[in-house]
């Protein structure tokens, strides 16, 4: 079944009409848009540091892949939910653009949905379909049970999900059920780089030329006929004003030569782009956006540029952009991918984040070594993180002579010292 038709057969379900009559009317006036109009989106996507750290935080997120651990035995679990997961989530999509789709909603949005479908006879999954998060209204009823109004993109029609129905992912949010978009928070620092962004498109448009004033003794009172059409009449100002822009206005009249006449000079009163230090304006724009969305500079081409910096910035972007929400993902599609059975057994999903740090073979390597060493990671156990099969004998674990319990040191020095001694007497 295609995602369209799936959402046209919801719709029609009888057990899953419209509550409370929520129409499309009701979705645009909570704030939710039909389509078709540009969106707040793709305003700020004009911007190419916006636009780069939505595309860097959304291709993280679709490139790691996701495993069932027992928290008991941490050991990994196989189940037929991680085929949707990993392998082919719905007809449409393979699984990282549905990562994608969900990570880029989840930024612009605040909120991005993943629809479950069920198998009605099994309460099996059966697919997973990403929702466009200006497509769902999500609200709570009188009893305190969460809802989902969803907009059908191809009919208009507005259906409702139970709770149980749809995995939710929030950015910030102050009521828990309702999240607030990068793009809202940083609204104001996006509208000022987009000013300076069409000061800079409309400067040389004009060839670059800055705006001025004409003067004349002349007296440019009174009407004239105008040019392009005799019938209609126009200000002498107005139409010197159109002839000095059409003559010396866009790109093709860069530094054209101007001749004046009728005794008129120009005096450009515009600050150059130099005294504007426009520059450096964008420059702080391109932090202040890196900021919000916890991307390191380095990775917009930005900011000084060292090895060393950059590797602990890709670690700090790891730990305390990533990780939170991968947190969120983990936590979400445990209680709602899971049956509650499998829950109270332990199970839960994990994201291996692994995939991102591939990069940094030295420091993998050095973490690999170590935690090997210290009989914390067998060597197959190093293989399943670097998606590698096992290997003979690779379940045993080492440990160092080197390393003692405390405990133990009193007995194991004096039997050491015991063996010294003796090898000497020989």
């Amino acid at each position: 079944m295609s995602i369209v038709r799936g959402i046209r057969a919801v719709a029609r379900s009888p057990s899953r009409q419209v509550r409370g009559a929520v129409t499309v009317d009701t979705l645009t006036a909570a704030g939710y848009p039909s389509g078709g109009a540009e969106t707040s989106e793709t305003y700020a996507r004009k911007l190419s540091a916006v636009d780069r750290c939505i595309e860097i935080l959304s291709d993280s997120m679709a490139k790691l892949p996701t495993y069932c651990v027992d928290r008991v035995s941490r050991k990994r679990v196989d189940l037929p939910l991680l085929r949707l997961l990993n392998v082919r989530p719905n007809e449409a999509m393979a699984p990282s653009v549905r990562k994608k789709l969900l990570e880029s909603s989840r930024l612009t949005r605040g909120n991005s949905y993943d629809w479950i479908r069920r198998n009605p006879y099994t309460a099996e999954i059966i697919e997973l379909i990403p929702l466009p998060g200006e497509l769902v209204y999500t609200w709570r009823d009188t009893g305190g049970h969460v809802w989902h109004n969803v907009q059908d993109p191809a009919s208009g029609s507005v259906f409702t999900l139970s709770h149980a129905d749809v995995v939710q992912y929030k950015g910030a949010s102050r009521d828990g059920i309702h999240g607030i978009s990068v793009l809202q928070r940083a609204a104001e620092v996006i509208a000022a780089a987009r000013a300076r962004q069409q000061h800079d498109l409309s400067y040389y448009e004009n060839g670059g030329q800055p705006s001025g004033v004409l003067r004349t003794d002349t007296d440019l009172g009174g009407l004239v006929k105008d040019p392009k059409d005799p019938d209609k009449k126009i200000s002498k100002k107005d139409l010197l004003r159109r002839e000095w822009e059409r003559v010396h206005s866009g790109p093709t009249n860069a530094n054209r030569l101007a001749i004046l006449d009728y005794g008129l000079d120009y005096k450009a009163i515009s600050v150059t782009n130099k005294d504007a230090q426009f520059i450096e304006s964008q420059e702080v724009a391109i932090r202040d956006i890196a900021r919000y969305f916890g991307v390191p500079l380095y990775k917009l081409q930005e900011g000084k540029q060292s090895y060393n910096s950059n590797e602990q910035n890709g670690i700090e972007y790891v730990v305390g952009t990533l990780h939170p929400i991968v947190t969120q993902y983990e936590e979400e599609q445990t209680y709602k991918l899971l049956f509650p059975s499998q829950v109270s057994q332990g199970l839960e999903l994990r994201i291996n984040m692994m995939a991102e740090l591939r990069g940094d073979n030295a420091a993998r390597g050095a973490w690999y070594k170590t935690m090997r060493e210290i009989g914390a990671f067998s060597v197959n156990d190093i293989m399943a993180l670097e998606d590698m099969p096992d290997v003979e004998g690779g379940d045993e674990r080492l440990a160092s002579l080197n390393y003692v319990p405390l405990s133990k040191w009193v007995e194991l020095s004096v039997n050491r010292n015991s063996e010294n001694a003796g090898g000497e007497t020989q």
